[in-house]
């Protein structure tokens, strides 16, 4: 992730295989890593079961909070791309009982056909 979109707090994508062993003690058996994308210190986790929004608090980022969303209470989403004077993405997932959507920015060079067909084939099945 580069430094400029880190302090911008845009998003980029992350390994994840690193992610998965991260979160292996919050990961369900069985349950893989899809897609990752960093934000600073926070994460936005495509697994094969959910959505999990990581937010590290504090100084030392030691304090998380984590916030699940299973793919079948994904009513719809969006995914807008940077125009050519932003610099940033950003992705909006709507939630079966809240009115407003999920948001996460991307950065200028997260793959944005990709993040559409893993969000096809995860909300989609």
């Amino acid at each position: 992730m580069g430094l400029f979109n880190a302090m911008l707090g845009n998003a980029s994508a992350v390994d994840a295989e690193r992610v998965q062993a991260e979160l292996a003690p919050v990961l369900a058996a069985g349950e893989s890593v899809q897609g990752a994308w960093q934000l600073v210190r926070d994460q936005l986790v495509f697994t094969d079961r959910r959505v999990l929004l990581v937010d590290r608090q504090g100084l030392t980022g030691s304090k998380r909070r984590y916030h699940s969303i299973p793919w079948r209470s994904i009513t719809q989403w969006s995914l807008e791309g940077a125009g050519t004077f932003d610099l940033e993405a950003e992705l909006q997932l709507w939630v079966s009982g809240q009115a407003a959507p999920v948001s996460r920015q991307l950065s200028r060079g997260v793959d944005l056909d990709a993040v559409h067909q893993l969000l096809a084939r995860l909300a989609l099945r």
